[in-house]
């Protein structure tokens, strides 16, 4: 029994953080709705952010932005937000590593795609060439989105159920160790 507490305890030490860092990206939920636009800059006066800033301010941009279906990720000396409302650290920190960015002290610019993958990673990069990249994307990436569950139809009682319920089934036995 001890050998087998121990085992399972490895066994989650290792695993359990692969687990947790899967889910606990907030890119987890953009993958077939929108097109996420991470912009990351040491400072709020970096000039590759102030660039993309102004471009982004201009009606024009904004408009082609909201057609692309995007949303716009800023982490802005570890303080991130998404389309303006600000993200709780650990999301923020969850973010970046899902990246898989490695260490650096130079803006960074990423395009994911609709389906979770990256399309574009630039230091400097202008908002045209965006557009473009996204404009040159295969039709099936341009049209992913989430798969919609089915809704479930109600069952109907079986003949001659009278509409009591079943009992339900007893649960198998567990051996002992």
């Amino acid at each position: 029994m001890l050998i087998r507490s121990l085992t399972l305890a490895t066994l989650l030490a290792f695993v359990g953080p692969l687990f947790a860092a899967d889910d606990d990206s907030p890119l987890v939920k953009d993958v077939g709705r929108a097109r996420p636009l991470i912009v990351i800059a040491p400072s709020s006066v970096d000039p590759t952010w102030v660039s993309l800033k102004k471009s982004l301010d201009e009606p024009a941009s904004r408009k082609g932005f909201t057609e692309r279906n995007m949303v716009l990720y800023t982490v802005i000396n570890t303080m991130g937000q998404r389309d303006g409302k600000d993200l709780d650290p650990q999301t923020t920190m969850a973010l970046i590593r899902s990246l898989k960015l490695g260490a650096g002290a130079k803006s960074k610019i990423i395009l994911v795609g609709k389906d979770g993958e990256k399309k574009l990673e630039k230091d400097v990069v202008e908002l045209k060439e965006i557009f473009s990249t996204i404009d040159a994307l295969p039709a099936a990436e341009k049209e992913a989105t989430v798969p919609v569950p089915a809704p479930v139809a109600d069952v109907a009682p079986a003949k001659g159920a009278k509409g009591k319920p079943a009992k339900p089934a007893k649960p198998p036995e567990q051996p002992d160790d």
